[in-house]
């Protein structure tokens, strides 16, 4: 059973971008365009070894997450990062585990009760 509703904003944020980065495909055309450094334009599935049907349904799931745009020109699409969102992104995974690393702490030096 999933409430999502029960969760604060930034959990429900956070676990959505963990579940779109949760997939090597994905994490692979991330880094492929990352190693361009540019957009791309034209046929990414030619670069991975992935169906055009299966690189097509991933490319989506980072648009719609904001991780990368996908602008039309004519009959190709420019697939572009998108810088602004993966920092954002990255600042809110770092700031959840800070807060994790700081709750860890307050309870490492606590001897656990005996059972």
């Amino acid at each position: 059973m999933s409430k999502p509703e029960v969760f604060d904003k930034e959990l429900q944020d956070l676990a959505c971008f963990a579940k779109v980065i949760s997939h090597p495909a994905r994490l692979a055309i991330l880094k492929y365009l990352a190693e361009t450094k540019t957009c791309i334009s034209g046929d990414i599935s030619d670069q991975l070894p992935l169906s055009r049907t299966t690189v097509s349904q991933h490319l989506k799931e980072l648009r719609d997450m904001g991780l990368i745009s996908g602008e039309i020109d004519g009959l190709k699409i420019n697939y572009c990062l998108c810088s602004s969102s993966i920092s954002e992104s990255i600042s809110m995974l770092n700031r959840f585990f800070k807060r994790i690393e700081g709750k860890e702490s307050e309870y490492s030096n606590q001897k656990l009760p005996k059972e």
